[in-house]
């Protein structure tokens, strides 16, 4: 599908605006930021723990992330923030040389980003399969739901029906009214159980020590050469990756879910971009985040950058400003919620035995390769990647075999040899078994009008198929290809060496 070029903007429309921007949907994107907002605290503190650094530095990432995005991204309502797999990336970088060259690393991986936006990176995502897809939104709602059981796990008694309470207002409350985020109402009713009954129980304040200052710009306190580079470039190149990968995919969800368009090298270079000024205002780096963007996409109704902008400032707000509440939330609340974010990301309907009786088997082993490889290594860009290289290697095997070969005899005592598919490496290596150069007459013909020639590969074949009538004294002569194979086949043939 080609894209248009975007018009320029012109005077904004005052009246389409307010019709726009109703009280309504002010109240949604306002309230959604403050769930979110809640949600991303103890999660940043738990990154920050994973990466071996100071929970202030998780803090940071997720507020600049977050407020950054919102005004550079390509995907309205996604949230940014601190997340679990650049924790993993960065954690060595950080125990082995300290927190600045993680900041420098951060810095040069957003480099990287806008570079690699700049050359188009996004245009890959047409390159993954839906079953590809599928497995990475059913892995994450796995991996959502195992971060939540350490906090089920030797707690106190209290915490399990506390969770039970939280689900079953999150679950009851939208069946009779949507005016307030449920997840919301759960955390502030819990919060007040807790506080004025006096249950001791897990709080975010148990986290981690919350920031009582803002962040501040400065540059990371590292040497400028071309050690420091070595040293900060390969986590670099792994913060670029994963956070591209996990912020397309995690975009091409949310356009599912809302039915809408994004602008995925806008958002290629807003991850960029966001990632540099994180680094410099003493942040551990971070991409889009599924379980808060479900939260403020699925959970609250967001649709906006507003949502997206306010997550950020309220976290800002929350720790800095009213750190001290904040720390009394009880974790049993966010764990509610989390549950039933892992519960709606999940994509049932993949795993229904109606849809694994119908679905082809390879579509299914795609799916469960990415799965399993994504919650065994906990890292989504692996995940993908088998998923795809599988994907590949099946659509391969599978398009291989529709490759037809039928001998005929011409009017004049020639042979003709009709090919029918499309030729490349995987197929066009057994095509030589179907031609029989020593029982065939002098001249023979190979058809390639229902074929395309694809690559080297099969000009190789052709090539040596020529080698071998020659030295059977026959001539071989190649007919209907079209303007795409002759091409290739007249820069490539007899340029390739000699066959075996």
């Amino acid at each position: 599908m080609s894209r248009t070029t975007p018009a320029l903007p012109g005077p904004p429309d005052l009246a389409a605006l307010r019709a726009r921007w109703t009280p309504r949907l002010l109240r949604t994107e306002v309230l959604a930021g403050l769930v979110v907002a809640l949600a991303l605290i103890p999660e940043a503190i738990a990154f920050s723990i994973i990466a071996g650094v100071d929970p202030r530095v998780g803090l940071y990432a997720s507020f600049t992330m977050a407020v950054v995005i919102a005004l550079c991204g390509g995907r309205p309502a996604m949230i940014s923030a601190a997340t679990g797999a650049i924790a993993l990336v960065v954690a060595p970088l950080a125990r082995e040389y300290g927190v600045e060259y993680l900041f420098a690393a951060v810095v040069l991986g957003g480099l990287l980003q806008v570079a690699l936006a700049a050359a188009g990176v996004a245009k890959l995502m047409r390159f993954l399969p839906r079953s590809v897809m599928v497995g990475f939104v059913n892995a994450l709602a796995i991996l959502i739901f195992t971060s939540q059981v350490p906090q089920l796990v030797g707690v106190p008694w209290a915490v399990l029906p506390l969770v039970a309470v939280g689900l079953a207002i999150i679950v009851g409350l939208p069946r009779l009214s949507r005016a307030v985020p449920a997840p919301l109402v759960a955390i502030v009713v819990l919060t007040a159980f807790t506080v004025t009954a006096a249950v001791a129980v897990p709080t975010v304040g148990d986290q981690g020590e919350l920031p009582d200052t803002l962040p501040f710009l400065h540059v990371p306190a590292v040497p400028f050469s071309a050690e420091t580079l070595r040293i900060v470039a390969p986590y670099a190149v792994g913060v670029a990756l994963v956070g591209l990968i996990e912020s397309l995919m995690t975009a091409r969800l949310v356009d599912d879910i809302t039915r809408t368009g994004s602008d995925k090298t806008r958002e290629s270079w807003g991850q960029g971009v966001a990632n540099v000024v994180t680094g410099f205002f003493g942040g551990m780096g971070g991409c889009a985040m599924i379980g808060q963007t479900m939260i403020n996409v699925k959970a609250s109704g967001a649709r906006t950058r507003l949502s997206t902008f306010l997550a950020g400032a309220f976290l800002l707000v929350l720790v800095v400003g009213l750190g001290e509440v904040v720390a009394l939330i009880p974790m049993a609340a966010l764990v509610a919620v989390m549950i039933m974010v892992s519960v709606g990301t999940f994509d049932w309907h993949s795993v229904r035995p109606t849809t694994l009786r119908r679905m082809p088997r390879s579509e299914t082993a795609v799916m469960l390769t990415t799965v399993a490889v994504t919650v065994g290594t906990h890292n989504l860009a692996f995940g993908v990647g088998a998923g795809v290289l599988v994907a590949s290697v099946l659509f391969a095997n599978r398009v291989s075999r529709l490759v037809e070969v039928d001998r005929v005899t011409d009017g004049d005592g020639g042979v003709v040899y009709r090919v029918r598919g499309q030729l490349f490496f995987a197929s066009s290596s057994e095509l030589p078994g179907s031609f029989t150069p020593d029982d065939d007459p002098a001249d023979v013909t190979v058809d390639l009008s229902a074929a395309h020639v694809w690559d080297a590969s099969t000009v190789a074949v052709l090539d040596d198929l020529h080698r071998r009538y020659e030295r059977a004294g026959r001539t071989l002569t190649v007919t209907g290809m079209n303007d795409d194979s002759r091409d290739r086949h007249a820069r490539l043939a007899g340029r390739l060496g000699a066959g075996h």
